[in-house]
């Protein structure tokens, strides 16, 4: 029997307990499919004084400093689990693979600010650096894409990417309450941070989707080319105009190939009823990818939580001691291609757009006319509810005192066309307010 494997697990919150809890429970089944025992020999964490769970932290060499841990000649893997796209979590990771220590992290944030340079690092020191965990918790995702699909060119790879948005806007459809209640909840109940900006903002679906754009097209880790926009404008209203209209509205990220670039973006998006992606609800995770010879693959489950996200974590840990290595990114580092961004406003697609129309004669011609003189057809339009008495100040000095919600979706038109519209409806002030666009995939 081989040696067993050494680990050294920094960072010791929800999901390093996890990892605690399943090799423990599992200890033996690891063994037998791996063909060596997985052993913690060392942990760092802020706290040693904190219970973590039933787990007895007397067992394991015990570092206050994480880069000395990742240094430490007495292990073999560091699992880093702390989080932070800088700090303490990179300065471990570099010292671990600099050492020549393999590298298990479920870090996303740092893999979308330094993805690449850390996958170069591993090659030039011979070790593995593996992330399953980092995007969709549980769903296995990452080795789906770098290892099953390996013969397929991939066109376009899209899904949702943060169970906190997913439960959010499950939750305004289902339970007809708007974004801010439905919000607390998701806090009360531990499934969105006190300081929410993170998930409803689009951010932590775009640090995942930028590593899957990697992995989908060889091309070099580059967040800072995603176009993001969150989830916090959702109204209940547009929850219900868009069920009305045969489709659901789900927080997507979507990379895909265009020819001219690779196109990188996340925001809510209007999605047919009955699609698969539709009926992913909840804190549940989905991604699709669409392959030349394989056509469309699908994976669901959980996006996060402790014991999830520990099942990837500890997939990870199991390759490495079964020998298993491929390159961190799917392609050698040095053969990564650049990321070369295709333009937002060079986007084609179909649109939702709501708005308040002053409840007067000619305010409809005169948004049509705005969509028509940029060659914007319209699929539909709707007129939903009763006019409401308000007092709104007009461009020109009148008020309105009746307003209407009106509704359209179009034909699949370009972004620039798009804005250039909505921004003459709101300069000219056809509208109250401004307009509100959400993007129509129909899948």
């Amino acid at each position: 029997m081989s040696e067993p494997l050494k680990i050294g697990l920094a960072g010791l919150g929800t999901v390093g307990v996890g990892v605690l809890d399943l090799l423990r429970a599992h200890e033996d089944l690891l063994e037998r499919r791996c063909g060596r025992r997985i052993e913690i020999v060392a942990v760092s964490a802020r706290s040693r004084k904190k219970r973590r769970g039933d787990h007895d932290m007397d067992r394991y060499v015990w570092f206050d400093d994480p880069v000395a841990m990742a240094r430490s000649e007495g292990i073999d893997v560091l699992v880093e689990l702390m989080g932070g796209e800088d700090g303490p979590a990179k300065a471990a990771v570099e010292a671990a693979l600099s050492a020549g220590h393999h590298v298990v992290t479920a870090n996303k944030a740092l893999l979308a600010h330094h993805g690449t340079a850390l996958a170069r690092l591993a090659e030039e020191n011979g070790v593995a650096l593996n992330f399953e965990a980092a995007v969709a918790g549980g769903i296995p995702i990452v080795k789906t894409m770098r290892e099953a699909l390996a013969g397929n060119r991939v066109s376009r790879v899209f899904g949702i990417l943060n169970g906190t948005c997913n439960y959010i806007l499950t939750k305004m459809e289902d339970e007809e309450r708007d974004f801010a209640d439905v919000l607390k909840e998701a806090q009360d109940l531990g499934y969105a941070e006190a300081d929410p900006t993170f998930d409803i903002g689009g951010f932590d679906a775009a640090h995942k989707l930028s590593i899957l754009t990697s992995l989908a097209f060889g091309t070099e880790i580059n967040f800072t080319d995603v176009y993001v926009e969150g989830i916090e404008n959702i109204t209940l209203n547009d929850i219900r105009y868009a069920r009305g209209l045969g489709y659901r509205i789900k927080l997507l990220g979507v990379a895909a190939d265009t020819g001219e670039g690779i196109e990188q973006r996340v925001h809510p998006t209007l999605v047919p009823i009955g699609s698969p992606i539709a009926e992913v609800n909840g804190v549940f995770n989905a991604v699709v990818v669409q392959g030349d010879f394989v056509d469309d693959v699908m994976l669901s489950g959980r996006g996060a939580g402790a014991h999830p996200t520990a099942s990837a974590v500890v997939a990870d840990i199991a390759d490495i001691a079964r020998g298993n290595a491929v390159p961190p990114l799917g392609i050698p580092a040095d053969r990564l291609e650049k990321c070369t961004r295709a333009r937002m406003r060079a986007h084609e697609g179909g649109y939702y757009v709501a708005m308040e129309l002053p409840d007067r004669p000619g305010q409809v011609a005169a948004v049509a006319r705005a969509f028509a003189d940029e060659n914007i057809s319209i699929e539909s339009i709707v007129q939903k509810g009763r006019a409401i008495s308000r007092t709104v100040p007009l461009r020109d000095g009148e008020t309105a005192e009746q307003t209407a919600p009106f509704i359209l979706i179009t034909h699949d038109t370009l972004e620039s066309a798009m804005r250039a519209a909505l921004e003459r409806i709101e300069r000219e002030g056809y509208c109250v307010g401004r307009p509100r666009m959400i993007r129509i995939e129909r899948f």
